[in-house]
């Protein structure tokens, strides 16, 4: 793989030509070339021009590959031969991105940015040749094997005796038209703490059926003997879970209790009022947790009466928690 003196000659002027960043690019091209060169020498067995009795093949020409990286495009050269075929080991069929542009070609398109943009941004890292959608969408097809791989793995690696359910709606592109799609999360805790993302899935609406086939799917990769469940009060959801996990016990989130408290008073009692209703979970023991929802109600039912009675309706929904381990 050395270089002529020739050679080396001609790339220590393109080197002084070219600014610091124009000169870490035609290193890189002429090192991945020479790479390519040696590896194509091994497996035709004898280097260009050269007799040798360990020869299984001839060059015939090369074929031009473009291959962007971040430190810019690289002209590369692929040897052809006349019999059987070639192709490096370095670099990967029908990809002309590198693996760190690969990276932020997915991860740009994880955060929403548009095909053009993403052409933009990879301009603007140093690929002047840019990237197609097509390619852009070929890439994050990967995303796509990987999600399906973590979606589907089994559940059955540890217990899961707590679990949260939650929703947030997105703005996602359906048959040609941007729409809102709820993503319905799962999220398991084992009894020594450890927390894991157990499952997602998007559809139109929060239902009972949406939120019963999520669930059912959960069960069905192995998540069993769930204790308590944790989520907002949505009808269809309560619903599910009650008919899923038969005998688990149901918590009330008290984030989401909150924020429908904040909805019958005026604005500067908010602080307040959270503040009050935050002390029930601040107990120790069940008793002191229902005592103390007791005596918050009687207090905040003086100025609001309609906090009162949302305190005592939920009152079991709420202090579910009490009856597990702190």
């Amino acid at each position: 793989m050395a270089l002529s003196q020739s050679e080396l000659m001609r790339l220590l002027e393109s080197l002084r030509r070219a600014d610091g960043v124009e000169a870490i690019r035609v290193v890189c091209e002429r090192i991945l070339q020479e790479l390519i060169e040696a590896e194509a020498t091994d497996v035709i067995g004898a280097a260009p021009r050269e007799h040798s009795q360990t020869r299984t093949t001839w060059r015939n020409g090369h074929r031009d590959r473009v291959l962007t990286t971040q430190a810019g495009d690289l002209d590369l050269k692929i040897p052809k031969v006349r019999s059987g075929s070639f192709f490096p080991s370095l670099l990967e069929r029908r990809r002309r991105i590198d693996r760190a542009l690969f990276a932020v070609v997915m991860e740009a398109y994880v955060h929403g940015v548009s095909t053009r943009s993403v052409d933009d941004l990879v301009k603007a890292l140093g690929a002047d040749s840019g990237i197609s959608k097509s390619e852009v969408s070929r890439i994050c097809g990967e995303l796509d094997e990987e999600l399906t791989a973590f979606k589907e793995r089994p559940l059955e690696h540890t217990v899961f005796p707590y679990v949260f359910l939650d929703a947030t709606y997105c703005k996602a592109r359906v048959n040609h038209r941007i729409v809102s799609q709820a993503v319905v999360i799962a999220t398991g805790i084992s009894a020594t703490g450890h927390r894991e993302i157990l499952g997602l899935m998007v559809g139109d609406s929060e239902s009972k059926p949406f939120w019963t086939k999520f669930l059912r799917s959960l069960r069905a990769r192995g998540l069993e003997n769930v204790q308590l469940v944790i989520s907002d009060s949505h009808s269809g959801l309560v619903a599910a879970i009650r008919t899923v996990f038969l005998g688990a016990a149901w918590q009330r989130c008290r984030v989401h209790f909150v924020r429908d408290v904040f909805s019958v008073i005026e604005r500067g009692s908010g602080e307040m009022v959270a503040a009050t209703i935050r002390t029930i979970f601040a107990q120790t023991t069940g008793e002191q947790v229902r005592s103390q929802l007791n005596v918050v109600a009687d207090m905040l039912g003086r100025q609001f009466p309609q906090v009162k009675s949302m305190l005592l309706d939920a009152a079991t929904d709420i202090t579910a928690f009490a009856d597990f381990p702190p």
